[in-house]
C-alpha cells in the first residue's frame, strides 16, 4: 500500500511536468514545419488564423499583441528597469523659483517599483504562454486544411467552449481569480522577503532594497542586530505545532465522542442536548472569546470565586502560582493550557455536527453483522464507526490542521492586551510565548511595520502549510479504500 501511494505521488508529479514537456514540444514542431504563416505569427498573431480566413480570431489576436506592446511601453518600462535597485531617487522638497513654494521632486517608491514590476512580470509570462500557443493553434489549423478538414468558424468554437470544451470556460473567471488574488500576493510577499522593507526602509519618503537571504540568516541564527529572531522563531515555531496539532485532534475526538453520546439510546432528550450545543455555534466567535478573556482575565470574575473559595492560595501554598491571582491567559504554560481548554469549548459542538451526519450514514449491514458475531461496542466503534469517520472527514481532518496553524482569532482575541511576555529575548523580537507563527507576523506589520521579517515568517508558514497538506492528502485521503465500506 506505501509503495502504491509513492507510485500515485509520483505518477502526479511526472504528469505535470510531462505536460510541460509536451507543451514545448508541440511549440518547437510547430514553428519548425509550420508553413511561412504560421512562422509570420510569431510577429504578428494574428497572421495564421487570417491566412485560414479566421478573421475574427486574427482580429482578437492582433488586438492583444497591440495592447502588450502598449503595456510595455505605457506602464512596465516605468517600473521594471528600476527593479534591480527598486529605486534610487529619495524623496525630496525642491523649492520652485516660479510658484515660489516646495514641491516633492520626481521621486522613487521601492514598493510601487516592485509591485508594478511583478505584475508586468506576470503579464509578460501569460502573453508568451498566449504566444505559443496560438502558434500551436496555427500550425493545426494548417494541418486541418492540408488534411481537407473542416475548418471551424468563430461561431461555431464560440460553441464549443458551452459544449464540449465547457470545462476550460467554467474555469477561466476561476483561474483569473487564482493568479491575481493569489499568485500575485505570494509572488510579493516572497519578493518582499529578501528586501530590507521595515520601519526604517518606509516607502515612499524612504526607499528599500534587495538584501538576498540576510533576513532568513536572521530567522535561522545568522547572527547581527535581529539575532533573537532565531530564538523567538524556534519557540513559536514549536508552540504553532503543539497548538495545531491538539486544537485539531481535541475537537475532532471530542466532538466524536459528544456525538455518539447525543446518538446514545440512553440519553434522554437528545434533541434538547443537540440544539443547546449547536446554539453555541450561532453566537459569533469574537464575542465568545472576548467574553471569556473577560472571565479569565487577572482580575475577573473567575479569578475573584477561585480567591473566595480559597483556589488561589492553595496553589499559592504549593508553588504553583506567585501571585495574588492565577495567570490564567498571562503567564506561559498556563496560557498555553487554558487556550487549548477554551478552543475545545468553542470547536467541539462544531465538529459534534459533523461527526453526527457521518454517524447517520455509516453502513448498518456492517454495523450489524459485527452485532451478529458478537462483537462489543468498544470493538465496532474501534473496527468500524472510527476507521469510516477517519475516511469521510479525512479531508476536514486536514484542513482543520492547516487551519489552526493559522487560528489568528483564537490566540488573538484572547491574548492581546493581556498577556505580556517578560522574556527580553522575545520581547526583542516582538514576540510572546502564545504567539503563532500567523499572529507573530501580524504584530510585525501592523505594529512594528516590520514588512521584511514578516514576509520571510510567511514564507515558512506557507511552506509548512503546503507540505503537510500534500504529504496527509497523498497519504491519507484516496479513494482506493471507498469500497470497504459500499
Amino acid at each position: 500500500m506505501a509503495s502504491e501511494k509513492k507510485e500515485g505521488a509520483a505518477a502526479a508529479v511526472g504528469s505535470f511536468f510531462k505536460a510541460i514537456g509536451t507543451f514545448f514540444s508541440d511549440f518547437g514542431t510547430a514553428f519548425a514545419r509550420g508553413d511561412a504563416f504560421v512562422k509570420l505569427s510569431a510577429l504578428w498573431m494574428g497572421a495564421g488564423y487570417a491566412r485560414r480566413k479566421q478573421y475574427v480570431k486574427a482580429v482578437i489576436m492582433t488586438v492583444l499583441e497591440i495592447a502588450v506592446i502598449a503595456f510595455t511601453l505605457q506602464f512596465a518600462m516605468q517600473y521594471v528597469p528600476k527593479f534591480g535597485t527598486l529605486g534610487t531617487v529619495k524623496m525630496e522638497k525642491v523649492f520652485n523659483m516660479e510658484t515660489m513654494k516646495s514641491d516633492f521632486n520626481d521621486y522613487d517608491n521601492s514598493f510601487q517599483i516592485l509591485l508594478f514590476s511583478l505584475f508586468s512580470f506576470v503579464v509578460w509570462a501569460t502573453a508568451i504562454v498566449v504566444w505559443m500557443k496560438n502558434i500551436v493553434n496555427a500550425y493545426r489549423l494548417q494541418q486541418l486544411e492540408e488534411a481537407g478538414k473542416h475548418i471551424n468558424t468563430f461561431k461555431e468554437d464560440l460553441h464549443s467552449y458551452i459544449e464540449e470544451k465547457f470545462h476550460i470556460t467554467l474555469l477561466t473567471l476561476p483561474v483569473l481569480g487564482v493568479v491575481i488574488f493569489t499568485a500575485i500576493p505570494i509572488l510579493l510577499l516572497i519578493f518582499v522577503a529578501f528586501t530590507n522593507y521595515d520601519q526604517q526602509h518606509m516607502p515612499p519618503s524612504e526607499l528599500f532594497t534587495w538584501t538576498g537571504f540576510s533576513n532568513f540568516l536572521s530567522l535561522f541564527g545568522g547572527g547581527g542586530l535581529t539575532v533573537t529572531f532565531s530564538y523567538a522563531f524556534v519557540r513559536v515555531l514549536g508552540w504553532t505545532l503543539v497548538w495545531a496539532f491538539f486544537a485539531t485532534f481535541t475537537t475532532y475526538i471530542g466532538g466524536i465522542l459528544l456525538s455518539l453520546l447525543l446518538n446514545s439510546k440512553n440519553t434522554r432528550l437528545p434533541k434538547m442536548w443537540r440544539t443547546l450545543f449547536i446554539v453555541t455555534i450561532a453566537v459569533p466567535q469574537f464575542v465568545s472569546l472576548l467574553l471569556v478573556r473577560n472571565f479569565f482575565s487577572n482580575g475577573g470574575i473567575v479569578n475573584t470565586i477561585c480567591a473566595n473559595i480559597g483556589l488561589t492560595g492553595f496553589l499559592r501554598d504549593i508553588g504553583l502560582v506567585s501571585t495574588s491571582y492565577i495567570p490564567f491567559l498571562s503567564a506561559p504554560g498556563w496560557a498555553h493550557v487554558m487556550i487549548i481548554l477554551i478552543n475545545i469549548w468553542i470547536g467541539v459542538p462544531y465538529q459534534m455536527l459533523i461527526a453526527t451526519g457521518v454517524l447517520m450514514n455509516l453502513p448498518a449491514d456492517q454495523l450489524e453483522s459485527a452485532r451478529v458475531d458478537g462483537a462489543s461496542k468498544f470493538q465496532i466503534f474501534r473496527k468500524i464507526t472510527m476507521p469510516y469517520l477517519l475516511f469521510v472527514t479525512g479531508p476536514a481532518l486536514v484542513t482543520d490542521f492547516v487551519k489552526n496553524i493559522n487560528n489568528f482569532n483564537v490566540i488573538y482575541l484572547l491574548t492581546q492586551d493581556v498577556y505580556v511576555t517578560t522574556n527580553q529575548a522575545m520581547a526583542n523580537s516582538q514576540a510572546k510565548e502564545v504567539d503563532l507563527l500567523v499572529t507573530w507576523l501580524f504584530r510585525l506589520t501592523q505594529e512594528y511595520y516590520n514588512y521584511k521579517m514578516a514576509s520571510a515568517i510567511g514564507i515558512i508558514v506557507f511552506i509548512i502549510c503546503a507540505l503537510f497538506t500534500l504529504v496527509a492528502f497523498n497519504r491519507m485521503i484516496k479513494g482506493d479504500r471507498e469500497g470497504t465500506y459500499q
